[in-house]
């Protein structure tokens, strides 16, 4: 069997950074507490094919292939969860849950699977010569008999145009939850757009690539733009992490105590701020407005700088406003706005079956502990105890 050497350029360095960062951030999404989040795991997944897929490629393009042949096509199953896994992650973002009978979209992607036996379990010789067909036809074949029948589908010369139907599909599909998220939420979900439509241009790319090149000679073109969509989900990781963010000043303990009679921070601390009155009444109506319409405590990272640059103002002159306005400092106002928030998930028949983790998760808390602790400094009871006390039914009046 003929072999062909190394062949290293500038988009095989791209397409391996983009894997080596896509398996980073898969460990990221699937590792830790940030796993609990279905969202997350989706997301997981999805940059773990992405980067297989891209994976392969890299070794077809750079002929590494020739010294590896047992990898010839075994990324082609996950051409099929790509699509699938993108609309959980944006269902699961947006609902926080999965969507209704989420398996069957899956099932392309299993037959797929069963279907690969059929050319994974065969000689060596018959993958080099698979690999030559698509990457060097150029060279001699070699005899070779296989162990069994090619593609019991009889589907796998579509395989490309499936592919791209599939991501067409998710990609409407996901589009369409934003979209009505953004109606009936009145939400900015920019990022999970943005994604979203980098997402949407791959069927597109497939349809340019594949047209231009004969066989899979272009496919590192595709390879190149999923290393740069990998480059721009950590890049809108890192944006959206408060790690990067300065920290503001922790409160002081305060010990457990009903919320009305909670110390308030005195207005000396802001005496000499040059923050007006008129200042502060604009700055609490676009706070008013913001509460109303996005719901901003429900974040996970939300901080004083995030919630500040969002109202234009500064940390400080926010700061200044929540303790003169409101009466509290920021991470008070944060907690209150969160278990207000749990109190009517656990209330609302809709939402009452979901488990207290689900409803931390939903109101912004990553750890259920500190949900907890924060139900129960406000309310003086546990969220199962409140749960169990709203679902008793109330005494009827005594008419006599």
């Amino acid at each position: 069997m003929q072999t062909l050497p190394i062949h290293l350029d500038v988009f095989a360095l791209v397409i391996l950074l983009g894997v080596a960062q896509g398996l980073f951030l898969s460990a990221f999404f699937l590792s830790g507490s940030r796993r609990r989040r279905v969202a997350n795991r989706c997301l997981g997944w999805f940059m773990l094919s992405l980067s297989a897929i891209s994976a392969e490629i890299f070794l077809n393009h750079t002929n590494y292939t020739f010294r590896a042949l047992w990898t010839v096509d075994f990324a082609e199953p996950f051409n099929f969860l790509l699509g699938p896994l993108f609309y959980f992650f944006v269902f699961g973002r947006v609902n926080h849950r999965l969507p209704p009978r989420w398996g069957l979209h899956l099932l392309p992607s299993a037959i797929w699977l069963v279907n690969a036996v059929t050319w994974i379990y065969q000689p060596i010789e018959f993958k080099y010569n698979s690999y030559l067909d698509s990457m060097h036809p150029e060279l001699p074949f070699v005899p070779m008999r296989p162990y069994m029948r090619e593609d019991f589908t009889g589907l796998r010369h579509l395989v490309n145009e499936m592919t791209l139907l599939s991501c067409l599909i998710y990609a409407g599909l996901a589009l369409l939850v934003i979209r009505r998220a953004n109606r009936q939420q009145s939400m900015n979900r920019g990022a999970l757009r943005l994604l979203s439509l980098l997402f949407a241009v791959v069927p597109l790319l497939i349809v340019l690539v594949k047209t231009q090149f004969k066989e899979d000679l272009g496919d590192y073109l595709l390879a190149t733009y999923m290393a740069m969509t990998i480059y721009t989900a950590s890049f809108l990781v890192m944006r959206g992490s408060s790690f990067f963010e300065p920290e503001p000043v922790p409160p002081a303990s305060i010990p457990d105590e009903p919320a009305p009679e909670r110390v308030v921070e005195p207005r000396k601390k802001y005496e000499k701020s040059a923050l007006s009155g008129e200042v502060e009444d604009a700055v609490l109506t676009r706070l008013t407005g913001l509460l109303a319409t996005e719901k901003p405590y429900l974040q996970s990272d939300l901080s004083l700088p995030r919630l500040a640059a969002q109202l234009h103002t500064s940390p400080h002159h926010l700061s200044q406003l929540l303790n003169n306005r409101l009466g509290q400092n920021f991470f008070d106002w944060l907690a209150t706005h969160r278990i207000t928030e749990a109190q009517n998930l656990l209330r609302d028949p809709a939402t009452a079956h979901l488990k207290i983790d689900e409803i931390a998760e939903r109101v912004g808390y990553n750890s259920p502990s500190a949900f907890h602790t924060a139900f129960k400094r406000l309310l003086h009871q546990t969220p199962a105890q409140f749960r169990e006390a709203v679902a008793q039914p109330q005494p009827t009046p005594d008419r006599r």
